[in-house]
């Protein structure tokens, strides 16, 4: 039984994930162990269900003899977790090989792609479109007839610039001969939403009731995502995706908003689908979304902003007065109950009384109304120049997150049990002569500020295993500090600004 087909003609909707195929010419490239990985977390988004959710397009066997290889460990590591897809190009040639990659795993598939338009038509196989399509029909015919059971699939190229008719006429036919779904892609991005609305509208009226059409729609112009859900609007219950949005140029529609916003909500997911929609065969766990992009982007080197929406450094996060005292009422979603996201508040120059405090009470410090005054005074200055203090960091779990940081500045400094020192010359004489002299970088403050308040100015004692030699600070320079929390770390990693913290060695 093809269990995409059986989805979409319930209504339910499937993911054909681009992540490993598309994402490639995003100049990224994922391992063939990964890929695998990959597959089975967004498989488990689904429970037992994931065959009949995610269509994952492991590889392009044709590519080379590694590309072959890792599609086929896909397909045989990963079968039960999703359907595992291999691409190749509309020769039959391509087709027994990438049948060949897939075959004897459950739920198997293979997408054939044929030119649609005169434009890719002449650049992929040199001929017109209505001779591109004929050849790929034939192609079809043949990969139904080796199939042996792998669900053939066929990606029309460039439909938008396409002859509608002719696309749609093909499809029909093509679904005619066995094809599983027909994937109309947009593959220069350049869609509005009316258009692909419109567009799949029609197709679909002259492919006839049984042709399962697929969205491939890619974001060249910042709608993606936009576009996908007009494509769900017109009837459609496949769709292409990647995580993080990878694909080539500017990408495509992204993998964890789609299903985000598909499944958080059910309000919404009427308004996209229809009323009384059931898209999910298992309701989604949208709490392993953010473990997923963490993955991918540590795999692919794709980053994580603080603008990403759903899964970025951003989510969950409050830094200003208002959003703080009344959370629900400036966000659209609860992240922690929805993606498992605890609110976490960052401190920056915007931050009030109340933001400040809050922070200060999370490290160990209550500061009355004086000490507030005195702390913001020096807090905001700091911030907006990018000078931070992380108070406790000579905790030894948090070692390793400074490890990469070769220099750091600090208002003081002290060894565990003893007062800080305020001053470079204090630090020199409480840490002995063999601590090299501090040198103020380009960023410091040449006069050191009025200093925080005593309950701020020293970090909390901690204790290193007694197993462990005594720590040693390393050499510091006076400049201007403030409070600062572990998630603020990396927001500010990021923006490359220098850490201003107390490391421990």
């Amino acid at each position: 039984m093809d269990v995409v087909r059986e989805s979409a003609g319930a209504g339910r909707v499937v993911l054909f994930e681009e992540s490993a195929r598309d994402g490639a010419q995003a100049k990224t490239l994922m391992s063939a162990g990964f890929r695998v990985r990959l597959a089975r977390e967004q498989g488990a988004v689904f429970g037992a269900d994931g065959p009949r959710h995610v269509v994952f397009a492991a590889g392009f066997p044709s590519v080379c003899g590694q590309e072959f290889e890792a599609t086929r460990q896909v397909a045989l590591e990963a079968q039960g977790s999703v359907s595992p897809s291999a691409i190749c190009r509309g020769t039959v040639a391509d087709v027994r090989l990438a049948l060949s990659a897939v075959r004897g795993a459950v739920h198997a598939r293979v997408m054939v792609i044929v030119a649609a338009s005169e434009a890719t038509a002449r650049a992929l196989v040199h001929s017109g479109a209505r001779e591109a399509l004929r050849q790929g029909l034939d192609v079809v015919k043949e990969a139904v007839g080796l199939a042996d059971g792998v669900a053939v699939d066929v990606c029309l190229v460039d439909v938008p610039r396409a002859d509608r008719a002719l696309v749609a006429e093909y499809a029909g036919a093509m679904t005619a001969q066995g094809a599983g779904t027909i994937v109309l892609a947009d593959t220069v991005g350049d869609l509005l939403p009316g258009r692909t609305r419109t567009l799949f509208q029609r197709v679909a009226a002259g492919a006839g009731p049984e042709a399962v059409l697929v969205s491939h729609l890619h974001n060249d112009l910042g709608l993606g995502l936009a576009n996908t859900l007009a494509a769900l609007e017109s009837g459609v219950r496949v769709a292409a995706c990647s995580w993080l949005g990878m694909a080539e140029r500017s990408g495509m529609t992204a993998t964890e908003q789609l299903l985000f916003l598909l499944a958080h909500d059910r309000a919404k997911a009427e308004q996209v689908l229809g009323a009384g929609c059931e898209p999910w065969w298992t309701q989604p766990d949208l709490t392993r979304l953010p473990t997923i992009a963490r993955m991918v982007s540590a795999e692919t080197g794709v980053p994580l902003a603080v603008t990403t929406p759903v899964v970025g450094t951003g989510v969950a996060t409050i830094s200003t007065g208002t959003p703080f005292t009344h959370p629900q009422t400036f966000q659209p979603y609860d992240p922690q109950q929805h993606l498992g996201l605890p609110p976490t508040v960052v401190l920056t120059h915007l931050a009030s009384r109340r933001v400040l405090n809050a922070v200060a009470e999370r490290l160990g410090h209550r500061l009355s109304a004086a000490q507030t005054s005195t702390a913001l005074a020096w807090t905001t200055p700091a911030l907006r120049d990018g000078h931070l203090l992380l108070f406790g960091a000579r905790w030894q779990p948090l070692a390793q997150l400074l490890d990469r940081f070769p220099r750091l500045y600090v208002s003081s400094a002290n060894r565990t049990g003893h007062p800080p020192a305020a001053t470079a010359p204090q630090t020199a004489a409480m840490f002995g002569p063999d601590t090299p002299s501090p040198t103020p970088a380009p960023c410091a403050t040449p006069t050191p500020p009025t200093p925080p308040p005593p309950c701020c100015a020293s970090p909390p004692t901690e204790t290193w295993p007694t197993s462990a030699p005594e720590p040693r600070t390393r050499p510091t320079a006076v400049t201007r500090t403030a409070i600062w929390n572990v998630s603020a770390r990396r927001q500010t990693a990021e923006r490359g600004r220098v850490l201003t913290a107390v490391r421990a060695r």
